[in-house]
């Protein structure tokens, strides 16, 4: 269909048919057709759900703004969040493109922007509004009373991947946000939500359609035929490669591969941590320099300054070779230009994160090309049967055949008991009011959805909780108010947001901010960041800054480790059956073949490619259960109170989901071991039971305001998984 004769161009607004021609589209784009077709011929929501670079973003505008060009809003009229500020700043210059034309102004809100710009909406609200649920938290908190003159013909919410909010905190509190708004100019704008990377599309409408009476529509969309190029390659790596603070002299093959896959080209390298990121860059940077190669490296994380980041993002852009490392910053749709190559350190975590970062690529009609490089220590005699499997390389292929073979995604949870989060609401709700009585609170906060299996006996608890903290106080005429710890908390900045802010030293130079690290070290000593080594010249404890000056070599970099993150037992079960399989994945490349084949014969010997349970001597198991993250932490206090209860056995070493290595009491058999997990199983045990008195899990930002009974009953539902755990070790036990 020409794009200049069809039905759904015909009913676009003259000006958008205008740029069409002017941009040389030949059609429009499928998804774009079936936006225009949701918009235009139903009241409901919106949820696209196509791959990178298929035009989502004009697939969601491009009907909006003809509906406000027959109809124009009195206030702001489309409200769009987004989960970074990058995002935001790219699509903010992607929609002045498109809105030349117009009289429709386009605003950016968050934190790196002028407060004069922000004046100017609150003086004047039109247009479409760009903001983070952090800002998004600020404003229904510090200009409440000017949310109908803002919002009071607000006509879309559109929230942009949308896959990277929903199973988490931050997503719980859009939908709270949203909630609110909605009270305040009483009813509900139609939403939007945009994905390149949703595999339960059921679960992401319902998400989507909350708290509202119309549904969501995720149009059926044929996805466009796509070229796919992946390679995997395995390095053993030295003790030295491992530990990421340690210079490296001798550049093994390892970096040497890496260097010469990126020469001269544009691409992205993929960490899975911020130390990884920083690591890779500052040993290429090196590499270069012994090679009188051109240094074209950078890195990209949530530590390193706007400026710098932005540099990097420009970089990407323009028409050099440019590398850059980073984490998932540079995962959500940025727009990076015509990318050559992605590569990915080692195994991401999930199928939808490998989906995502292969998105990078393949534009323009050029095919995905996206290279996995998994290391792991060289193999030596003393090495225990654990050690000897390269768990990476296994959960790259697993995590590749889901997709190639099922077109499988991670589904969709969210948790049941967001006690933090409920917090964070009901703080920032009478913060908005001022004062709110109890009844009037109840009813604002607990008719948000993402509260509804929290009783209205247990929010009293709670209540009476926080005024005994005092977070709450109550007014002389029985209405709620800000107690004097939570207008403190209420007041700073940091209580925007629903993720832990850890307070780290701001880092500066000659040339301005670098970035941020967790802790200096001491004056004169050395770190690395941005790819960069630098001494520290001054600390300024009491404001939390260094000053520091550029230096060779590479240098060790300060940050806490973070966990391996949550891996679904799909995956594992995946890798179980990589493990058993005789068949070779052409995309494996001669050394990830050769590892595959030796890890194989190793199972083979062993017997974990076919059992569970592996007798490394008397009474000594390895314990390989193949388990999603969750249903192994919860294996691993099945255990402890088996232990408790007086079988013989002591764990030695637990590193989940992937092992763990135990040993047996005198006079105790693997039976018996067996036997007491099978009755555990089948008795009438619940997951509270696994979190007893005095634990007090701590997940989320504000548990620490939270009852210890209410804390174990939130772990006990949304971090482990007992149900889960009982229908997967039937098998492994027979």
């Amino acid at each position: 269909m020409c794009c200049y004769s069809g039905l759904m161009f015909n009913q676009l607004a003259p000006f958008l048919q205008d740029y069409i021609y002017r941009e040389g589209w030949t059609e429009l784009r499928p998804v774009q057709r079936a936006a225009c077709e949701v918009i235009f011929n139903s009241p409901s929501h919106l949820l696209l759900a196509t791959g990178t670079a298929s035009g989502k973003t004009e697939a969601a505008f491009l009907p909006i703004l003809t509906v406000l060009d027959q109809n124009p809003s009195k206030t702001v009229s489309v409200l769009y969040i987004s989960p970074i500020k990058a995002l935001i700043n790219d699509q903010f210059e992607r929609l002045n493109d498109l809105l030349k034309q117009t009289h429709t102004p386009v605003f950016a809100w968050h934190g790196d922007i002028a407060s004069r710009r922000k004046q100017k909406l609150l003086n004047q609200p039109q247009g479409i509004l760009q903001i983070t649920p952090e800002s998004l938290e600020s404003l229904l908190i510090n200009h409440f009373k000017k949310l109908p003159d803002l919002f009071g013909d607000l006509r879309f919410v559109i929230i942009d991947e949308i896959h990277s909010f929903m199973e988490s905190q931050r997503g719980a509190q859009i939908i709270c946000q949203l909630s609110r708004l909605s009270r305040c100019i009483h009813y509900h704008p139609r939403r939007i939500g945009l994905s390149a990377t949703l595999g339960d599309l059921r679960a992401a409408k319902q998400w989507l359609e909350q708290g509202t009476n119309e549904v969501a529509i995720a149009p059926e969309i044929a996805a466009e035929e796509r070229r796919v190029r992946l390679a995997v390659e395995h390095f053993y790596v030295g003790e030295s490669q491992t530990n990421l603070g340690a210079e490296i002299k001798d550049f093994e093959a390892f970096y040497q591969y890496i260097f010469e896959i990126t020469q001269n080209s544009q691409a992205l390298i993929f960490t899975n941590s911020r130390t990884e990121a920083e690591s890779i860059t500052a040993n290429l940077r090196q590499l270069a320099k012994m090679l009188n190669q051109p240094d074209i490296y950078y890195v990209h994380h949530g530590s390193i300054s706007s400026s710098l980041r932005m540099e990097a993002e420009q970089a990407m852009r323009d028409n050099c070779p440019a590398v850059t490392a980073a984490t998932v910053t540079l995962e959500l749709g940025i727009d990076l230009g015509q990318l050559e190559r992605v590569v990915q350190l080692n195994a991401p975590l999930s199928v939808s994160s490998f989906l995502q970062r292969l998105g990078r690529t393949g534009r323009r009609d050029n095919p995905a090309d996206m290279r996995f490089v998994c290391t792991e220590l060289e193999l030596t005699a003393e090495m225990e049967l654990f050690d000897q499997v390269p768990w990476q390389l296994l959960q790259a292929i697993a995590i590749i055949q889901l997709y190639l073979e099922e077109g499988w995604l991670e589904p969709i949870e969210w948790g049941k008991y967001p006690y933090s989060l409920l917090y964070q609401q009901t703080l920032s709700v009478i913060g908005s009011y001022g004062e709110v009585s109890p009844s009037a609170l109840a009813e604002i906060v607990l008719t948000i959805p993402i509260f509804g299996a929290i009783s209205q006996e247990v929010f009293k608890e709670l209540l009476r909780y926080w005024l005994a903290i005092k977070h709450l106080e109550y007014t002389e005429q029985g209405t709620l108010i800000l107690g004097k710890f939570g207008e403190k908390w209420v007041h700073n900045f940091r209580f925007y947001a629903v993720f832990e802010d850890v307070t780290e030293y701001r880092v500066y130079s000659e040339g301005g901010e670098i970035g941020s690290i967790f802790a200096p070290p001491p004056l004169l000593g050395s770190f690395s960041l941005a790819g960069q080594s630098w001494q520290v010249l001054e600390i300024d404890d009491s404001r939390k800054r260094l000053f520091v000056k550029a230096i060779e070599g590479i240098s060790p970099v300060s940050w806490r480790r973070g966990g391996r993150g949550q891996i679904h037992v799909k995956v594992l079960q995946k890798m179980r059956q990589v493990l058993g399989e005789k068949g070779v994945y052409p995309y494996l490349l001669e050394g990830a073949r050769q590892r595959l084949e030796k890890v194989r014969r190793l199972g083979e010997r062993w017997g974990f490619n076919q059992d569970y349970f592996v007798e490394l001597e008397e009474n000594l198991y390895c314990f390989f259960p193949w388990l999603g993250s969750r249903e192994f932490m919860t294996l691993e206090r099945v255990i402890h109170r088996l232990v408790q209860s007086g079988l013989g056995v002591r764990v030695l070493k637990s590193y989940g989901p992937y092992y763990m290595l135990f040993k047996l009491g005198r006079g105790v058999s693997l039976e018996d071991f067996r036997a007491g997990l099978r009755g555990y199983l089948e008795g009438d045990w619940t997951g509270e039971d696994l979190v007893v008195s005095p634990e007090s899990p701590q997940c989320y930002k504000y548990d620490s305001f939270i009852p210890d009974y209410l804390l174990r009953r939130a772990f006990a539902e949304d971090g482990l998984n007992f149900e889960s755990l009982r229908e997967e070790l039937g098998a492994i036990l027979g």
